[in-house]
């Protein structure tokens, strides 16, 4: 197994870098895109703007390899926000791995935003990445921006009403809250893309 972390230059590269050595296996952090072609599993983090997210991936050449890439592709946070077409967060075209775009949250009396905290998971449909992943199970979200619901979604959370938690088409999935801070379940849902492929 060639497990790369894409150099996204965020600060929880290391946690993520750690949470795989946790489940047993060593992955490359790199921005290098012959090493993310090559690799068996890719995975794109992601903190901060959108429109800076997307630049770093232009420079290094990735913005045009991620979405032809046929390996399992995990994008976390932000990353699973780039997976989509475009992000209302500086109106930024982003890589169009799945149709749909995320729109900004909008805080209310009760419900500031940034969203953030751990928050309750609600399994939409069967998926491999969420195997003995139960609704109920909280998980740690830190995010301003969020996707719908859509034909994409595997599972949803509910913050001044619900969005996509989980997606997943053909060989790209998504988390909008970070696994590698959520515990038990975050733990088993690397484990579970760690088995795909």
């Amino acid at each position: 197994m060639r497990l790369v972390i894409i150099d996204s230059g965020g600060a929880n590269l290391a946690s993520l870098k750690f949470a795989f050595e946790r489940l047993g296996c060593l992955a490359t952090v790199t921005a290098d895109a012959s090493a993310v072609r090559d690799a068996s599993h890719v995975v794109l983090p992601g903190v901060g703007a959108a429109a800076d997210a997307m630049s770093r991936l232009h420079g290094s050449g990735l913005a045009q390899v991620i979405p032809t890439l046929r390996q399992p592709v995990l994008g976390i946070c932000l990353g699973m926000q780039l997976l989509f077409e475009r992000s209302d967060e500086g109106d930024t075209t982003c890589l169009g791995a799945i149709a749909g775009r995320a729109t900004r949250m909008h805080a209310k009396p009760g419900l500031p935003v940034p969203h953030m905290g751990w928050n309750q998971l609600t399994m939409a449909e069967a998926n491999p990445l969420l195997r003995q992943v139960q609704s109920g199970e909280y998980a740690y979200f830190v995010h301003s921006y969020r996707v719908a619901i859509a034909a994409e979604t595997v599972a949803t959370c509910h913050y001044d009403g619900a969005f996509s938690a989980v997606v997943a088409s053909r060989n790209f999935f998504g988390t909008q809250f970070h696994p590698e801070r959520s515990a038990g379940a975050g733990s088993r849902i690397l484990a579970n893309f760690l088995r795909l492929g």
